[in-house]
């Protein structure tokens, strides 16, 4: 186990390189924990440009968020049309906020800086419609902490570079990243994976021949 260990904590270290030396070190704008939990809500099977324009319209249609709570699930939807799951996200949006309300008396969700990141997760993950990547990708951007998020792009190049088995979970992606993600790297690595995931390992149609990890990957040129 020792000698696994060791030959992941390589690869992920080579594999981060890498994709730094490709694509830079990413930036992001940080929100507000709320805010950022209910843009990610939205960012769900959408495309980034779509979700920062369905935010947009939720923002001018309703101006406070705390309003999401009374609103009619209707009108929410009708808001965020342009992101898809139009009802299925309205309805969790209703839910989560009126949740955070009854707990905290408002939105502001600064006092998660004051607990262990277990402890954050747990709290936001027990929300209506809040799982893992989404307590995550708040956690990591807007408290700033080095947690790994796994989305569909990220779990898909887990799988093909061999890392968790090809039926697994996003939890096992999860668990994986935990464990050997290079310290202080996570945000550069989780932003630089999913772009590698969009713009070479695509789903469909991988660029195997233009992938700057295929040296390493079991999967290249597996795909017809």
């Amino acid at each position: 186990m020792a000698a696994k260990d060791t030959q992941n904590r390589r690869r992920v270290a080579d594999i981060a390189k890498r994709l730094a030396d490709v694509y830079g070190t990413p930036r992001r704008r940080r929100r507000a924990p709320f805010d950022e939990l209910v843009q990610t809500v939205l960012s769900q099977n959408t495309t980034d440009v779509n979700s920062a324009r369905t935010f947009a319209s939720l923002k001018d249609r309703f101006g406070r968020l705390e309003d999401l709570a009374t609103a009619d699930v209707r009108a929410v939807a009708s808001s965020i049309r342009l992101g898809g799951l139009a009802r299925v996200k309205a309805r969790h949006l209703k839910e989560m906020t009126r949740e955070v309300l009854r707990r905290r008396g408002n939105t502001d969700l600064s006092f998660l800086k004051k607990m262990a990141d277990g402890e954050a997760e747990a709290w936001l993950t027990s929300l209506p419609g809040v799982g893992a990547k989404t307590a995550r990708v708040v956690l990591l951007f807007s408290l700033g902490r080095d947690v790994f998020p796994v989305d569909t792009h990220i779990l898909r190049v887990t799988k093909r570079l061999g890392f968790i088995p090809a039926k697994a979970t996003a939890d096992a992606a999860h668990k994986f990243w935990d464990e050997y993600c290079p310290p202080g790297r996570a945000r550069e690595l989780h932003l630089n994976l999913i772009r590698h995931g969009r713009d070479v390992c695509a789903a469909r149609r991988p660029a195997c021949d233009a992938c700057a990890l295929a040296y390493l990957c079991p999967s290249r040129g597996t795909f017809a």
